[in-house]
């Protein structure tokens, strides 16, 4: 029988039996290994796992891997790697094989989709992402980055996103990425190797994201007629309030860049107004904060593409005040990196927050412009990355939360309802942490509205990350929010 003959996805046998005939024959290899390195005067306490735990990781293998086509095992190096780095009780290295091939299979997945569109999502500093452009572009976006822009705009799943992140921290934790003393199973080694093949390798967008993909091709590719600018317009109307904030991120990256061709600016153009009524008042926030870094940098032609698409749509109001609003943003972005670098946050945190508390202390109030970012921003890092609090850091927070007005207080109130700080609420930590924010702005929630709104928050007897399922806090969010944002 020739290769070609052998069907796809046939059952993958499982190696039980010859696992343990060989087990015998390992650790007698070990024990002569051990006695080379003690003679060699090196050290053998917690170099390799035991036997028995390999043993459960390939004997778990098989069925996870069979969820793999023949062709999607052959172009996987790195889990083969994984397993023999297991096999030897080497799992720190298996792990970090095991996230190398995730994280490659992502960036395939990325690419194959839109990568511009990506990188407009992953990069929000102006500098950063003229540099962005091609799928080898893509290494310069660290991990937690690239998990975190498909997640937003939904190559994977929120389920999926908390699952990886937490399997990226391990890696950074106790693989042999990094110094580390945390222990590894085969059951959890194979656990997640089931996790990455699901959520990853065999990622699928949805029928919205997949449209939306397509949209920004034809846009891209050539000028669109009336007809299509009417079918895209009603494909606006269907479209989830945060895709309708990703699409118009994208829309302006594909119009304000100097290399621009005009016939794509045009369709930009035409559909913008349909658009801009289903954007929400953070994303167009963040456009004029887009403005505002464009005329700091002195990008002047970007700066003036940018207006055209405000001024287009009576957007005025959220032209900035750009030197002022661009360097408190800048203090912003540099503290989210900080606090998502988590082998380093500890130490990079601290100094980012100070240069924040700098920054606004120099500003006094906080631009109208920013104030949305601001306030979510405090907010998530004081909730921690939920694996630890930022001790040297978190008296800064503590000020600059304290620091917060009654529209400020009232805006951390309602936080919950944006995505990141409900994702992040379904970790123990941040609970708790929600808690003491929640004692922190009591007192600076002086509208009898928001008293009345703390008392349900407090009341609600779920978790905080399932406020915005019960009907009466959703439309109390709703109301306030339609009352501020005009």
């Amino acid at each position: 029988m020739t290769a070609q003959d052998v069907p796809e996805n046939l059952p993958i046998p499982a190696p039980q039996g010859s696992v343990q005939a060989a087990r015998a024959d390992l650790e007698a290899f070990e024990d002569l290994m051990f006695k080379v390195l003690e003679t060699w005067g090196l050290p053998t306490g917690n170099i390799i796992v035991a036997a028995k735990q390999r043993e459960t990781l390939l004997k778990n293998t098989p069925d996870v891997i069979e969820a793999m086509t023949d062709d999607e095992r052959a172009r996987a190096p790195y889990i083969a790697k994984m397993i023999m780095a297991g096999s030897v009780g080497l799992f720190d290295a298996a792990l970090n094989y095991l996230w190398n091939e995730t994280v490659n299979r992502l960036r395939d997945h990325v690419a194959a989709f839109d990568v511009d569109y990506f990188f407009t999502l992953a990069e929000t500093d102006p500098a950063r992402r003229k540099t962005l452009k091609t799928r080898e572009d893509l290494a310069q976006i660290d991990d937690y980055k690239l998990l975190e822009a498909a997640n937003k705009i939904k190559l994977i799943s929120d389920v999926g996103f908390k699952q990886l992140v937490h399997i990226n921290y391990m890696r950074n934790h106790a693989s042999a990425a990094h110094p580390n003393i945390e222990e590894l199973t085969g059951l959890k080694l194979a656990e997640w190797l089931e996790t990455c093949i699901k959520e990853v390798f065999h990622l699928k967008p949805q029928n919205v994201v997949a449209s939306i993909g397509k949209l920004l091709s034809n846009i891209k590719d050539r000028r669109l007629s009336q007809d299509e600018l009417k079918k895209a317009a009603a494909f606006f109307d269907g479209l989830p309030p945060e895709q309708s904030d990703n699409l118009a991120a994208a829309l302006f990256g594909i119009y304000t860049p100097e290399e621009a061709d005009p016939e794509v600016q045009d369709n930009v153009r035409s559909l913008w107004p349909d658009l801009w009524p289903l954007v929400s008042e953070e994303a167009r926030n963040e456009l004029g904060i887009k403005l505002a870094r464009f005329t700091a940098n002195a990008d002047t032609k970007r700066a003036a593409r940018a207006r055209e698409l405000l001024e287009l749509v009576g957007g005025s109001s959220y032209l900035p005040e750009p030197e002022r609003v661009a360097e408190i943003q800048q203090a912003l972005d540099d503290l989210k990196r900080a606090h998502e670098t988590y082998m380093r946050n500890f130490y990079d945190e601290p100094p980012a927050a100070e240069r924040l508390k700098d920054v606004v202390g120099r500003h006094g109030d906080i631009p109208e412009q920013v104030t949305q970012s601001y306030v979510l921003r405090l907010v998530d890092v004081f909730l921690t990355n939920s694996y630890g609090v930022a001790w040297n850091a978190e008296p800064t927070y503590k000020e600059l939360i304290g620091r917060f007005d009654g529209k400020q207080a009232a805006l951390a109130l309602r936080s919950f309802g944006n995505r990141a700080i409900r994702l992040k609420l379904q970790d123990d930590l941040p609970r708790k942490k929600w808690k003491e924010l929640l004692k922190l702005i009591a007192p600076k929630l002086t509208g009898r509205g928001d008293r009345t709104f703390l008392e349900a928050v407090k009341g609600f007897t779920g978790t905080p990350d399932k406020l915005i399922s019960d009907t009466k806090i959703k439309a109390q969010l709703d109301l306030w929010l339609d009352q501020n944002n005009h």
